[in-house]
């Protein structure tokens, strides 16, 4: 077992949302998405300092992983701006699910992990940390420790369900459209 459990996400940074949502439905069969233009996060800090970063974001399931796909909308401070400010594009962050984020967060803070990006999504229950990678051998994807609480849990349970149904119909439901 790993220091956190499973990985549960793959977090892919994108320049066009659109064109990777269609690239996961036509060529991987993943589906359906479930799209957020204005990303539901609050308490935004990165690198301990808050940000009004604007992100729209996609999830789907495909089995038991979680893929979501991050496009900033911005040039706020992100690590996800900054991931394709160093030209890069696709995997950006493991993410492991937590139903006991402050323990598991107290650990990796003792262990020496350090926090670069926290806030919320969902609820205020939803909190979420992004560890500084830069001092691991091998640099280049983050990790993602991710309370599984209240509505972010219902969510991502429903998320999973709809892709386990999925007949093709109906590829990307829009969240927040309106």
């Amino acid at each position: 077992m790993s220091f956190f459990g499973q990985v549960r996400q793959l977090g892919y940074v994108v320049k066009d949302l659109e064109a990777a949502m269609t690239y996961w439905r036509d060529v991987m069969g993943v589906g359906p998405f479930f799209h957020f233009e204005n990303a539901p996060v609050g308490d935004f800090k990165y690198y301990g300092v808050e940000t009004d970063a604007k992100i729209s974001l996609a999830l789907a399931n495909c089995g038991d992983m979680q893929i979501e796909l991050i496009q900033p909308r911005d040039d706020k401070p992100s690590p996800y701006r900054d991931f394709l400010n160093e030209g890069r594009e696709g995997l950006q962050h493991l993410a492991f699910w937590s139903e006991t984020f402050d323990a598991d967060l107290a650990h990796a803070q003792t262990a020496g992990f350090k926090v670069i990006l926290s806030g919320y999504a969902v609820q205020e229950d939803g909190l979420f940390a992004y560890f500084d990678d830069t001092a691991a051998p091998q640099p280049g994807v983050m990790v993602e420790l991710s309370a599984l609480t209240g509505a972010k849990k219902e969510t991502f349970a429903m998320i999973k369900e709809k892709s386990l149904t999925w007949d093709g119909k109906i590829p990307v439901q829009r969240m927040d459209a309106g």
